[in-house]
């Protein structure tokens, strides 16, 4: 919600990315984080999102607070949505990083199978007659991946461990 209505109120006023951040002094990519909801902004810059849009920070929030509400609840109403909000991208976060960690294993699986087929074949293949159009072509392109194969698989074997033991790092 808040990221829609920032890009929203911002396209209202017809400010790019860039202009938003100039006005707010950070960088564009901030602002594009936080209208893919990547990220949200920390409270003084919800407060001044809110001025630059001539809102209020609980109208950006999704909230409509009237008038009279505004006090010492309304603040503490405005600082529990942002911590749902930073909680449901935390959430985000750790499923990107499973899925990433997930692909890095598969991958790692992969190559160790496919090792161990070409083990298992032990290059049968050379020995086929090559006379024979259908065994040549066949013949050439198991060849020809498994050269490709034996040479690159080993580094993205590597690529993929060094990306298990990164998701698994602390933050």
């Amino acid at each position: 919600m808040l990221n829609e209505n920032i890009r929203n109120l911002r396209k209202a006023k017809g400010l790019s990315q860039e202009e938003l951040a100039i006005k707010l002094n950070v960088v564009r990519q901030t602002v594009s984080k936080w209208e893919k909801g990547l990220s949200v902004p920390d409270s003084s810059l919800l407060v001044l999102l809110a001025e630059e849009f001539d809102t209020s920070v609980s109208t950006l929030l999704g909230e409509t607070i009237h008038e009279e509400s505004l006090n010492e609840g309304s603040l503490k109403n405005i600082s529990e949505k942002l911590e749902v909000i930073n909680l449901q991208l935390a959430k985000r976060n750790e499923m990107r990083v499973r899925t990433i960690r997930c692909l890095f294993i598969t991958v790692c699986v992969i190559i160790v199978v496919v090792f161990i087929a070409f083990a298992g074949i032990n290059s049968e293949y050379l020995t086929w007659n090559f006379n024979d159009p259908e065994l040549a072509i066949v013949g050439t392109l198991l060849h020809g991946f498994e050269f490709l194969f034996v040479r690159l698989a080993p580094l993205v074997f590597i690529g993929s461990l060094i990306g298990i033991v990164y998701t698994y790092r602390k933050r």
